[in-house]
């Protein structure tokens, strides 16, 4: 079965979905079988897989409300598979509210799809409703990105909060992947001092691959492909690449 990772923070801007589209590309490099689960009805993950989100159908809104099957949604790429999104998502939140166990549509879809895959990485709109809730059911563990900015660590007891509630009524074996450190610039003093408060704040959960400030990872979603594909000898595929390779190291230790 596979692994399960929600990519989440309810901040806007900190990286979630160029994380999630990188480490999709960068697992699936090293042999993994990946698929991105786009959860963000802005589906910037889903283009930037090189899927067109005004195109494909069914997808994630249809598995969830309409019943579509979900291997019938997942689109292959050359950088790994992707269960897309599209703004019908964004009245989701709302469809939902009268369906039985509505805050595990997601858990259902994935586990059939789980046994096809070695990652499943979900990513997560900015907010802390119905969907990130699912996406948190659906999850075995989150990964939180962690912008190396001020005001890095405001809002995030709200979200801790809100993953130990899930925790203790919905999903028991939820737990914390690792904590990511993006947007990181070694030049400023801001940058050093938000990584240790962050470490402080996190002990023994922060990766040591830091993902740094990098044009090449603005520029790659505009050309429909992840950062490795675009520029593959820049400072934000070599991190990215890292880790991956992190990651699953930790796992084979695990």
């Amino acid at each position: 079965m596979a692994r399960i990772i929600a990519i989440v923070n309810q901040k806007g801007g900190v990286g979630k979905t160029t994380t999630t589209v990188n480490l999709t590309a960068a697992l699936h490099a090293l042999g993994k079988r990946v698929l991105l689960c786009d959860f963000d009805p802005q589906a910037n993950a889903t283009s930037g897989m090189g899927v067109d989100k005004n195109a494909a159908s069914p997808n994630v809104y249809d598995v969830l409300i309409n019943g579509a099957d979900p291997k019938k949604a997942v689109v292959s790429t050359k950088y790994g598979d992707v269960l897309p999104s599209n703004k019908a998502l964004a009245g989701a939140g709302i469809e939902m509210i009268g369906v039985v166990d509505r805050e595990k549509l997601l858990k259902r879809a994935l586990d059939l799809l789980s046994p096809g895959y070695d990652y499943i990485l979900i990513d997560c709109p900015p907010s802390l409703e119905l969907l990130t809730v699912n996406a948190l059911c659906a999850a075995g563990t989150l990964l939180v990105p962690v912008q190396c900015e001020y005001y890095a660590l405001e809002g995030l007891s709200d979200l801790l909060a809100t993953v130990r509630l899930v925790k203790r009524k919905l999903n028991p074996r939820l737990a914390l992947e690792g904590v990511l450190l993006t947007m990181f610039d070694s030049r400023t003093n801001l940058s050093l001092q938000v990584a240790e408060e962050v470490k402080r704040y996190f002990p023994g959960q922060v990766y040591a691959t830091v993902i740094p400030r990098n044009v090449r990872l603005s520029e790659a979603p505009s050309h429909g492909k992840p950062v490795s594909a675009y520029d593959p000898y820049s400072r934000g595929a070599e991190a990215y690449a890292a880790l991956a390779a992190e990651i699953v190291s930790i796992h084979n230790k695990n």
